[in-house]
Formats: structure tokens, C-alpha cells, sequence
């Protein structure tokens, strides 16, 4: 240890004085060389006093520490360590003098090894002090402690991530892993160290831990507890806080004006979620976000004249006056005037007035007058007697011609004798229309994008026969009797606004349905069976379609309890029962779809797709869903423009995709709003050869452009065994009020004949509008004049008034062995209706559950389930979102349902790249931290590079059931 041994001590303390002074004499002269004791003065009679006292250290790893020690005046100074004397070989001293005082000053130091500190084993601290002598006596230093300094790796405590609301408080705590000495504690936010000193928000001195009183967006971040002492330095874990604001309404805006100039409209007001914003995962406003209301704009009304009043007395002027006044009704509501004069005067003696105003009796001038009047009179009524006797006479010739067929409305009828024909049995390169031997499939459309069916190679499931429909032609007198009638219709009805108009047209057809008055044209009862789809379903979740019906419903994965299995139905509810319930104006733009069982109870909302026919304009249409009762009324679920926790309607060009909880029976319903509302009719013409005649018939059918709507047409023609002659057209028909017109035209006169006055039907405006899923239809019936004759090409048009015209073009052959042909409809049923397991998705279960795992956690960056909705495009009704347990998943059915048409999956892969190269481009620091883990999401190999592929094994086959 480096003490003195025993030999060098006497133990008599009477001599200890005497041989102490000997001994720092010989020490003294050893340690200085040359140096003479009486080289440097000093005080006698003063005891050492100390100028530097040995201080207390810390051994870092295996480095020494020094320890000093000053005083004066002082003969010697010797350490004492653990209560023995330090060998004096191992002092260090030297000897000056203070210039101030001229006291002799002595300074020695000592080295205190790791190894020293580590073999000492005693009840304190390893420690040294000084004593000093001079002539009068000695001095003890302080003690100084030596330890031996670390710092443990782990923290006591670590801070832990919050979420915090704004201006609330937040409370980070940290205790230091253990240390010698104690470690010191700081705070850095986002690698930036933090000080209470310039932010009087902020306190760090309460044992180590953070306290925020009050916080801001701003204090959002990653936290880390830094301890340190002279050894090391440790970090915490890292803490991340979030703080989140939840949203607010802004302030209603002012309503609208009234949509429309005149009748009932719509007013509107609106507000934002902006007051404040939601942000960082705060909860999204409760409530609409628009509101509507109905108004009723005053019509203008026109000033109309009153009665003439009696003429007045012939006054001395030889002028009777007579007035009237505009208020039948007056002008109001910015209606106009009155055009003409107020006031009338008149000569009360036929012009027989002299100069002085006297009356003559002298009358011959004005015979002659009045002969020359008669004569002209008489000359005018010859005329018109001769022009009436020539129209009755071209009237009598042509009904005495009229076995001829010859129409004024064709125009083929001026130039038959003169045109040449190239007949064509189909069109080349069109798949719908083929000859006999090859017939068109009716099933397949290319306007809509919802699946029809799961495709199997199994037998073909035929469509029931539906009745045969006879369509008698009225005769000439009674088409002009209706076409007057409507004409009537039409040209009675006041200049008011469409919602009125509207109104009447629908109450009026009801009366005239009443009484049989549209028995000719119109919707017919199809007698199908209603298309049913069953599938069982368990937690892996599935898909149903009802084929060729345009509507689907997704189960999604998890939505059944596990080791729990439902078996579900979906059902096109048929017939006008279904809609007799619905008010005002409102018509179904879809068909009515069930869902069952009644007792369904799922965890997650499923998505249910429906086609519909309208052209969506949310100025133009007020679209809602509606739910039946159980006493068969309709309520409203939701409208489709507002905000609605209880639902999600997602409306695309063709098709709407709905997020149901609950099951039961739902339709899509529109009401016009204003008459340039525009709902979609699909066009298509049919023919076939009357068996045993010469006569052939062609049938149009008008019905809403919807894949369910269009299979009753196809099932009416089965059984008619009709040949679809021109691919099916669109038409737009507008809420207007106006008619649609059927009219054939072209058609060869010298080949074909076609009864006269029935080359033009028409659909009164409520028989289309109302349709309501139901095909309207009408026939031309024409006979030719030989059996050679084997081609028939004609144009049908069809218009509505004051609207959009289509020309469906017929080219056909119309052979006797037609009838021998093979069935031509080609139908593209499936067995397989439903499908269950990872087979029924387009994400891939694992992807799936990624996607969520990394959106449904709030990051104080922004990546949650808000930003993954706003980059697939269904960032509207965020409130829906925000209650379900899964958003991200919830998000991710409904784009599955509204893709379920595409085999690939890279709208979705670009928005996650997207999504990932907002966040590495928001957060230049973290580009040394770990990739996010937006690039790890990897599908079939493919990292990164926005394409998703689904690959899945021959053990994770999916079950079908049909």
C-alpha cells in the first residue's frame, strides 16, 4: 500500500517530535538533491496552514487519479491513506516561495491506482488526507474520497409514447440507469436538446422527469432521455408523442339561393370540419356536413287584359272610346306586362263627318266603296270553297289506295321506285349479331363494370318462359285519337316549373292506368322467378353474385366469428308491389336487392354493389337509400350527399357500393330535382317471322339501363324466339316532361307493307319515367307482298321530344328456315353464384392485414387511415371511417367491391408507393433510420415498384358453393 514500515517508527512519544524533525531533515535533503535546508526562509511559531486540500475523485476505467495537497508553512507534508502512511517514495513534492507573503509553500501529489481502489475492502470508501509540519505542530487536511466511477447500460425507467389532445398536459417520466457518480439527466426532442430556461411551457427538474403544462401541435414528436456522467452517455427508448386535435364544425354558410327560377327547389348550406381541422388521429366531426331544405320560388305571372268596357257616347268629335286594364291577372313576380293598348276609339258615323263636324246625308261616295268591298269577299270565300273541295278529293284517293302501304311519314315512300338495296344478313366484327346458325348472347353488356357471374364451365341454367305478349295495332282512327290526346296533353299544360308539371304527369298517368287507357304501350309483367343467390360463410369471408344482375355483396375477412359459419341469401325483389310505397317523384334507379338472414350478426360491415341507371349530378338528383319496414313502407336511410355514420353510399358512373350493418331490403331511389335529371334507357330491337304468314314483326324495348332490367327483355324474347337485330343502345332521357317516339322508317315500299298510321308509336313521358325496372315495349308488323322476298332493312328511331334521338339499324334476313334454327340465346349463367376464401379477394390476406397493422395506428407524420382513403379516392364521409374498429380494413372492402370488375391490383400498389414517398420526402432526418413501412409491403416478389400480383398456392384453394 505504500506506508512506512513498523522499523521506521519509534514508539516513544516523548521522542517522536525530535526524531520527526531529524528524519523530514534527512527526507528533506534526499528528495531535493542539493538543495540546503535553510535555502528558504520561514515564520516560525505558525502552524501549516492549507492552500489546496485534497478533493474528491473518480476512477475512469484505468486511469490513475492524482490527488494534491498545498501548504504553508510547512517543514513537510506527508498522505495518509485508509488510515496508513503513503510510502515516501511515492510522493511527489516540491518547495517554492509565495512572493506575496515570502512564506515557504509545499506541494505534494500522490497517484491513486483503479487496482489501490479495487483490493480495498473496508466499511467506507476508499480515502487520503495531508498532514503538514512545522515547528510549532502539524495540520490534517480534509478527506478525500476515491472511487471507482460507471454508468449500467439500462434505464430504470423509460419513457412511453402518448396521445395527448391539445392543450392538455403531458407527463414523460425517466429514471437513469444506475451510476457513480449520479448520472445527469437531459431531454432531447427529435434529436434537438431541450431546455426549460427559454420555454417556461416546458419543466425538466422534477426528478428527471418532462412536464409539458400545455400542449401545442408543435410539441409533437420523438422524445429520448439522455443520461450521462464522466463515464458514458445512455439513451432512452424513444417516446413518441402525439398531439391530436379533434375536429369542430366551422359555422353554417348562408342557404343558397333556390335552385330553380320558378316552382319547388332546393336550398343548401354547408359547413367544414375546419374549426379546427382534425389532425394527427383526432376524431372527425359527429354530424352533416350539408343540409337541404325545399323552397318555392314565385312563378312569374303575366298581366292579362280585362273585358273591353261599353263603348262610350259618340262624342262632338263623331269618336266613341272604349278601355280595359291589365290586372287578369295583374303582373306580378316580375311577370310582364300586358302587350296592346289600354284604350280603343272608333268613328261612330262610318267616316260621315264634314269639316265643321256636321253629319252629312249625301251616302254615294261610300256605296261605291261598299260594292268594291263585296266583290273582293266574295272572290276570297270562291277560293277557299275550292280548296277544301281538293283536299277532300286527295283525301278519297288515298284511302281508296291505300291498300298500297304507303305512308307520308317515310320517306322511302318518294323514292322507292328508284333506290337500290344491298341487303346484309349481320354486321361484320359485331359479337351481338350473328345469323341463324350463330345467335347473340343477350347477357353480356359492355356499359357496365359490375361482374355478372363467377365463370364456370358447367352447364348453362336457362331463363324461365315468361307468357307471350299480343300487341294488337289500333286502327288509324283510334292512333289519331291518342296521338290527339297527347298532343292535348302536352299543349294544355301551363308554363310552370318541372316539379309541378312532374307531379301532374305522374298522378294523371295513375288515373289513366285506372281506366285502361295505356293498355297499348307499356311495362309488362315478366312472371320470372326472383334471381336468388345462396352461399354459406365463415371467418375467411367471400363474395356472392346474383348473374347478370349488375348486384354483389362482399362478406369481408373477419366479419364471421371464428368457428361460426352463416348461411346467406341475396334476393332481386320483382314486380310493382315493391314501389307502390314510394312518394312524390321519386323512382327506383336500381333494383330492390334483399340480404338475409334477418338474425345476421357480423362484426364488420359488407359491401353491397348495385347497378343503377341515372346519370348523377347532385344539382340535378336528390339520390338516397332507403330500407323497407317490416309493415313494407320505405325510410330513409341516408341520402347519398350527406354525411351518415350509420352507412357509406359511394356512387360511381354505373354502379353504387353500399357498406351495410344491418340486414334487410334495400333500393337505390332518385327524386328530379330539375328537369335536365337524366336517367339512362337502354334501346334494342328484336324480330322474328309469324309462323304460316307472310307477316314479320319487329320489337323495340325501352327499359332502364341495368343488367337486371335488360334479362326480362331477354327472357320475353326466349320465349318469343326472337333474333336481336342491332346491338342494344343508350339513350338519355331527360326529366322534361316530354314523350318518347317509336318511329320505323325506310322501310322498301315495293317489297314490304306496313299498315298506314302506325309507323310512329309513342310512350307517354310517366310510362318511361316510371318504369321503374320494368321493360316497356312496342311492335311494328309488317307483310311482304312475295315469298321470295328473304331481306329486310329499315332505320327504327327513337326520340324523346325536345331531347336525345337514337337510330337502331336493321339489317336481317327473314328466311322460313329461321324457325329450324338452333335457340340463339347463348346464355352466360353460371352455377357458381358465391365464393368463399382467399380466392373471392383481390388483396391478399397477408397484404391486407399489413395495410392495416400500419393505418390504423396514428403517427404523428400522418400515415393512418385518412391518408391511405384520400389516395384511393374515397375520402368523403370520413365519419363513417372513424367508428369501425378497423378503419383501414372498412377502406379496403369498399375498394375491393368497387374494383371487383379488374384482375390486378395497381391503382391500389401506386397509392402505396405514393404514400410512401410523401412520408420520405416529409422527414429528411429519418432517411438513416430504417425504410418505411410503406416499401415493405411486397406482394409476389415485386418490392416497391407500384405493381401488386396475387399469388396464392394450390392449398389455400378457395370453397365454392353453388
Amino acid at each position: 500500500m505504500g506506508a512506512l514500515t513498523k522499523g521506521r517508527y519509534l514508539s516513544a512519544k516523548g521522542l517522536l517530535l525530535l526524531l520527526v524533525y531529524c528524519t523530514v531533515s534527512v527526507i528533506s535533503k534526499g528528495a531535493t538533491g542539493d538543495a540546503q535546508p535553510d535555502a528558504l526562509p520561514s515564520v516560525q511559531g505558525t502552524l501549516p496552514h492549507f492552500i489546496q486540500e485534497p478533493e474528491d475523485a473518480y476512477i475512469v476505467k484505468s486511469n490513475p487519479i492524482k490527488l494534491r495537497c498545498r501548504a504553508a508553512p510547512a517543514l513537510q507534508i506527508f498522505f495518509k491513506c485508509n488510515g496508513e502512511w503513503v510510502h515516501q517514495n511515492e510522493h511527489f513534492s516540491q518547495e517554492y516561495k509565495d512572493l506575496n507573503t515570502g512564506l515557504k509553500v509545499r506541494e505534494v501529489m500522490i497517484n491513486v491506482s483503479r487496482q489501490q481502489v479495487e483490493d480495498f475492502h473496508g466499511p467506507e470508501d476508499y480515502w487520503c488526507l495531508c498532514v503538514a509540519w512545522s515547528h510549532l505542530g502539524t495540520s490534517k487536511s480534509r478527506k478525500a474520497t476515491v472511487r471507482i466511477a460507471y454508468l449500467r447500460k439500462n434505464f430504470e425507467q423509460d419513457p412511453q409514447g402518448k396521445e395527448v389532445p391539445i392543450n392538455g398536459m403531458i407527463v414523460l417520466h425517466c429514471r437513469p440507469p444506475e451510476g457513480v457518480p449520479v448520472a445527469e439527466v437531459e431531454w432531447l426532442k427529435n434529436e434537438e436538446l431541450l431546455t426549460s430556461l427559454t420555454d417556461d411551457n416546458i419543466d425538466t427538474r422534477a426528478d428527471h422527469n418532462l412536464i409539458i403544462n400545455e400542449a401545442r401541435l408543435s410539441d409533437s414528436g420523438n422524445y429520448t432521455c439522455l443520461a450521462s456522467n464522466i463515464v458514458a452517455k445512455r439513451r432512452s427508448a424513444t417516446a413518441t408523442v402525439i398531439v391530436f386535435v379533434n375536429g369542430g364544425w366551422s359555422l353554417w354558410t348562408e342557404w343558397s339561393p333556390c335552385n330553380v327560377p320558378c316552382g319547388r327547389g332546393v336550398q343548401k348550406r354547408s359547413r367544414t370540419c375546419t374549426n379546427p381541422a382534425p389532425l394527427n388521429g383526432g376524431a372527425f366531426c359527429e354530424g352533416m356536413s350539408v343540409q337541404k331544405i325545399t323552397c318555392n320560388a314565385l312563378c312569374p305571372i303575366d298581366g292579362g287584359w280585362d273585358e273591353w268596357s261599353e263603348w262610350t257616347v259618340c262624342s262632338s268629335q263623331c269618336e266613341k272610346l272604349r278601355s280595359r286594364e291589365c290586372n287578369s291577372p295583374a303582373p306580378r313576380h316580375r311577370g310582364k306586362m300586358c302587350e296592346g293598348n289600354s284604350e280603343a276609339t272608333e268613328n261612330c258615323t262610318d267616316g260621315l263627318c264634314t269639316q265643321n263636324r256636321k253629319l252629312l246625308h249625301d251616302v254615294k261616295p261610300q256605296s261605291m266603296d261598299s260594292s268594291n268591298d263585296v266583290a273582293l269577299y266574295s272572290g276570297l270565300g270562291a277560293g277557299i270553297i275550292a280548296v277544301a273541295i281538293l283536299v277532300v278529293a286527295v283525301m278519297l284517293y288515298r284511302k281508296n289506295h291505300s291498300e298500297y302501304g304507303v305512308d307520308v311519314i317515310d320517306s322511302s315512300a318518294l323514292t322507292g321506285g328508284f333506290q337500290s338495296f344491298n341487303f346484309k344478313t349481320t354486321r361484320q366484327g359485331n359479337p351481338l349479331l350473328l345469323n341463324s346458325s350463330m345467335q347473340p348472347d343477350l347477357t353480356v353488356g359492355r356499359t357496365y363494370s359490375t361482374p355478372l357471374c363467377f365463370q364456370d364451365s358447367t352447364d348453362k341454367e336457362l331463363f324461365d318462359p315468361l307468357p307471350d305478349i299480343k300487341v294488337k295495332v289500333q286502327s288509324s282512327f283510334m292512333v289519331s285519337l291518342g296521338v290527339a290526346e297527347r298532343a292535348e296533353f302536352h299543349a294544355k299544360g301551363p308554363a310552370e316549373t318541372f316539379p309541378r308539371d312532374l307531379s301532374r304527369d305522374y298522378s294523371g298517368t295513375a288515373d289513366r292506368r285506372k281506366k285502361g287507357l295505356l293498355t297499348l304501350n307499356g311495362p309488362f309483367s315478366t312472371g320470372r322467378e326472383q334471381p336468388r343467390t345462396n352461399g354459406v360463410f365463415g371467418h375467411p369471408g367471400g363474395r356472392m353474385v346474383v348473374p347478370n344482375a349488375g348486384v354483389s355483396l362482399l362478406v369481408p375477412h373477419g366479419a364471421v366469428a371464428e368457428n361460426m359459419s352463416w348461411e346467406m341469401h341475396m334476393v332481386i325483389n320483382q314486380g310493382e308491389a315493391s314501389v307502390q310505397t314510394l312518394e312524390g317523384c321519386e323512382i327506383l334507379l336500381g333494383p330492390e336487392v334483399t340480404y338475409g338472414p334477418p338474425v345476421l350478426d357480423l362484426f364488420t360491415p359488407v359491401a353491397m354493389t348495385i347497378a343503377h341507371c341515372a346519370e348523377v349530378d347532385t344539382e340535378n338528383w336528390n339520390v338516397q337509400l332507403k330500407r323497407k319496414t317490416q309493415d313494407s313502407k320505405w325510410e330513409e336511410v341516408m341520402s347519398v350527399e350527406e354525411e351518415c355514420t350509420s352507412c357509406y353510399c359511394l356512387m360511381d358512373s354505373t354502379s353504387c357500393h353500399l357498406l351495410l350493418d344491418q340486414p334487410g331490403s334495400y333500393a337505390l331511389v332518385g327524386e328530379p330535382l330539375t328537369q335536365a335529371a337524366v336517367k339512362r334507357l337502354k334501346l334494342a330491337v328484336f324480330g322474328s317471322m309469324e309462323a304460316g304468314s307472310m307477316r314479320y314483326s319487329l320489337r323495340v324495348y325501352c327499359v332502364d339501363d341495368t343488367p337486371h332490367a335488360f334479362q326480362g327483355v331477354v327472357a320475353a324474347e326466349k320465349t318469343r324466339g326472337g333474333q336481336l337485330l342491332e346491338e342494344p343502345k343508350m339513350l338519355p332521357f331527360r326529366a322534361n316532361t316530354f314523350s318518347l317516339q317509336v318511329s320505323i322508317q325506310d322501310v322498301p315500299q315495293f317489297l314490304w307493307s306496313i299498315k298506314p298510321f302506325t309507323t310512329c308509336q309513342e310512350f307517354s313521358f310517366p310510362q318511361v319515367w316510371c318504369s321503374n325496372q320494368q321493360p316497356l315495349h312496342c311492335a311494328f308488323s309488317l307483310e311482304r307482298y312475295s315469298p321470295a322476298t328473304a331481306q329486310l332493312s329499315c332505320k327504327i328511331s327513337v326520340r324523346q321530344v325536345k331531347g336525345h334521338e337514337q337510330i337502331l339499324q336493321v339489317y336481317t334476313a327473314v328466311a322460313e328456315t329461321e324457325k329450324e334454327s338452333v335457340p340463339f340465346f347463348m346464355q352466360t349463367d353460371c352455377t357458381i353464384t358465391s365464393q368463399t376464401g382467399p380466392k373471392a379477394f383481390k388483396i391478399p390476406s397477408s397484404i391486407r392485414q399489413r395495410i392495416c397493422a400500419t393505418f390504423d395506428t396514428a403517427n404523428a407524420k400522418g400515415k393512418d387511415w385518412q391518408l391511405l382513403a384520400q389516395k384511393l379516392h374515397l375520402d368523403r364521409n370520413l365519419g363513417y371511417f372513424a367508428k369501425q374498429r378497423s378503419p383501414s380494413a372498412v377502406i379496403l372492402s369498399l375498394w375491393e367491391a368497387r374494383h371487383q370488375d379488374t384482375a390486378d391490383l395497381d391503382s391500389l400498389a401506386s397509392a402505396l408507393e405514393e404514400i410512401g414517398k410523401i412520408h420520405s420526402k416529409s422527414s429528411p432526418k429519418d432517411r438513416d433510420e430504417p425504410e418505411s413501412d410503406f416499401n415493405h409491403i411486397e406482394v409476389g416478389g415485386v418490392c416497391g415498384t407500384g405493381t401488386l400480383t396475387n399469388q396464392t398456392t394450390e392449398d389455400s384453394a378457395p370453397e365454392y358453393t353453388g
